[in-house]
This record gives structure tokens, sequence and C-alpha cells, in this order.
């Protein structure tokens, strides 16, 4: 009863494959027709930029040609392989591992599935191979491991990694000369080998070279603790004469007024006494403070040697 199984799931596997496969040839086939109408508007489009010097655009543009391009190339290849497995349909059903002159045909195909978003036949022939070769199969292919076999021009043309500049710079001369265009591409050439600046990391330079982080750097160096006895004299004179401005503002009550940044206005005697009557007080209160400071402490100490002897 297996065997018979075995034969019969082998021949509905053989034509669900060989219908998959046909389908699959007929939507290349329509794709690529498409594709070729849509490659020839694209690149019209792009000499018309560089016609009316919109550069900027057709460097853009650019990539996108290429990209159709290279999905172009690996259809073409799809398209070949997909005919070569479905003329093997019979070697496939007689044996249970993948033949040798398959496995790049077949490695490709599976490996170009979900890579093929608008071939989705692909992906029920890739499940028809999982079922048939196992899972392990399907994974060296998907990984790309050494074994894989999978086509080189394939994994190159699918990759959605960014064309060099090189071939930008190429496709670019081959549209301009193909309509006739006088284009000047050294402007598309700087533009290509310009090194853009990494403005996540480094120091930024502006008004002629001026380096904010060294900037930053001498503003952030710590003051040295060791003044002079000079500048402390200064800086404690310059406090000083602050805290009389300020009390002299304050007892004025904001009734005069500057007449001109330049004048300054000079204390009368009476402010000055009351300056110095505030400070004056000022330390008499920081004194009492001290005071009653040491007397808590001595009250805490003689309460903690009475509860010991207790």
């Amino acid at each position: 009863m297996s065997v018979l199984n075995q034969l019969f799931n082998r021949g509905l596997l053989g034509a669900r494959c060989k219908t998959c496969l046909t389908l699959a040839i007929s939507r290349i086939k329509l794709l690529q027709n498409r594709r070729d109408v849509q490659l020839k508007q694209m690149r019209k489009e792009i000499a018309q930029f560089l016609q009316t010097g919109q550069e900027a655009i057709a460097r853009i543009r650019v990539e996108h040609v290429i990209r159709e391009q290279n999905i172009w190339a690996a259809y073409e290849i799809l398209e070949m392989f997909c005919e070569l497995v479905l003329a093997r349909i019979p070697i496939l059903d007689s044996q249970r591992e993948c033949p040798s002159e398959l496995q790049e045909a077949i490695a490709s195909i599976i490996f170009s599935a979900p890579r093929c978003s608008d071939l989705p036949d692909l992906l029920q022939i890739r499940n028809l191979f999982t079922a048939k070769y196992g899972k392990e199969f399907v994974s060296a292919v998907s990984e790309l491991r050494p074994d894989a076999s999978v086509n080189r021009t394939i994994i190159e043309k699918l990759s959605v990694s960014t064309p060099s500049t090189e071939v930008r710079l190429k496709l670019l001369k081959e549209i301009a000369q193909e309509y006739d265009l006088a284009w000047d591409s050294s402007q598309t050439e700087v533009e290509f080998n310009k090194k853009h600046e990494d403005l996540l990391d480094g120091s930024k330079r502006i008004n002629g070279g001026a380096v904010l982080s060294e900037e930053a750097a001498s503003l952030n160096k710590p003051h040295n603790p060791s003044l002079p006895k000079e500048a402390a004299a200064r800086n404690n004179s310059m406090l000083n004469s602050n805290l009389i401005e300020a009390v002299c503002s304050s007892s004025s009550g904001g009734s005069s007024s500057v007449d001109s940044p330049k004048e300054k206005t000079v204390p009368s005697s009476d402010a000055l006494d009351r300056a110095r009557a505030a400070m004056a007080s000022a330390e008499r209160a920081t004194a009492a403070a001290r005071a009653a400071a040491q007397l808590v402490n001595v009250k805490f100490g003689s309460l903690k040697l009475e509860e010991g002897k207790s």
C-alpha cells in the first residue's frame, strides 16, 4: 500500500510541478515585455533630465533603471532554468535525490522565489521541491551555503545593494550617447566621487575652520583651586562691591532710573552705612547659629552619657 501511495504522490508531484513551471514561464515572458516598455520610457526621461540640466534627478533615476535591468536579466536566466526543469520532469519523478545536472536550476528557482514577488508560481514550485527534497535542502539554498549551487549571476542581479559609482556613470553615458546628447559628465563624476562628511562623528568646523570641540574643551577646563592671593583679594573686593550695590538698589526701592548704560550711580554715605550694618548683622547671625549648633551637640552628648550610665 505504501508503494502505491509513493507512486501516486510521485506522479501527482510531477504534474503539479509541470503546471506551475508552465505558468511561471508564461508570466515571465509577459513581465519581460512589460519591463522592456518601462525601461525605454525611463531611459527617455533620464535623457530629458540630462538635456535640461537636471542632473541631480537623473542620478537618482538611473538607480531605478539599473534595478529594473538587473531584474530583467535575472528573469531571463530563470526562464531558461524553468524550461530546463520542465523538460526534465520525468527524471525528477524517477529519482528521490536532486539530480546533479539540475541542482543549479532547482537551487536558483528556490532562491529566487521569495525575492520575485510578481512571480507567485515560483513559491508554489519552491513548496513542491521542499516536500520532495526536504527542508534542509531548501534551507541550504536560502542561506547560500557552499554546496547550494545557486547561480552567481542571479545572486548578483537580485541583490538589494546600491549600484557602484562606475555602473551608474557608465549607464548615464550610454543614455546620453543613445539620444545624441552633448552632455558633460564632469559635474556628475565630481558628485559621485565626493566623500560626504560623517556628521555623527568628529568635530564640526565653522567660521573659517574653528573647531567647536576645542572651544568646548577650553571652556570646560577645571579652574585651578589654588589661586594667587592677589586674585583672591580682587575677587573678594568685587563681591563686596556687588553686595553693596545690591543693597543700595534695594534701599532705593527701584525709584531711581538709569539715564544711559555708561553712567554709574554713586552710593551715598547713608547707603554705605546701611550696607555695613547689614553685613555686621549677617555676621552676628552666623555666629549665633554656630553657637546654637555647638550647644545642641553638647546637650546631645550629655544625654547619651546619661543613658549609658543608666
